[in-house]
C-alpha cells in the first residue's frame, strides 16, 4: 500500500464519530452488524451514520454486505492490521513501540 493511502486510513480515522463506529465494528467482530444496531448503541441520528459509515468504506476500513432489506457492516480486519503494521514499521523505534 502506497503512504497516500495510509494517510486516507488515519485521516477517516481522525473524526471522533468514525472512531467510535470503527471501535464498535472491531467489537461486534467478523459476523459484523447493523446500521440500526449501531445508532441504537451509539446513540446517534441515523444520517450522521450512514455518512460516517459511507466514509469507513470508501477508505476501506469496513467490509457492507446486503442480507435481505438488511445492510450487515464489519470492520476489515486486514485493511486494520497493515495500518497497524505500517504504523509499527515506520513511525515507531523499537524502544518506543515496546513502551506501547
Amino acid at each position: 500500500m502506497k503512504t497516500s493511502n495510509y494517510v486516507e486510513l488515519l485521516s477517516s480515522l481522525a473524526h471522533q464519530s468514525r472512531l467510535k463506529i470503527f471501535k464498535q465494528l472491531v467489537q461486534a467482530g467478523p459476523k459484523g452488524i447493523t446500521p440500526m444496531q449501531l445508532s441504537e448503541h451509539l446513540q446517534m441520528p441515523a444520517a450522521t451514520l450512514s455518512f460516517h459509515l459511507k466514509e469507513l468504506y470508501q477508505a476501506g476500513l469496513t467490509h457492507k454486505v446486503k442480507q435481505g432489506r438488511s445492510i450487515i457492516y464489519s470492520a476489515n480486519y486486514q485493511c486494520m492490521q497493515s495500518l497497524i503494521n505500517y504504523l509499527q514499521e515506520n513511525c515507531c523505534t523499537q524502544n518506543q513501540c515496546d513502551n506501547c
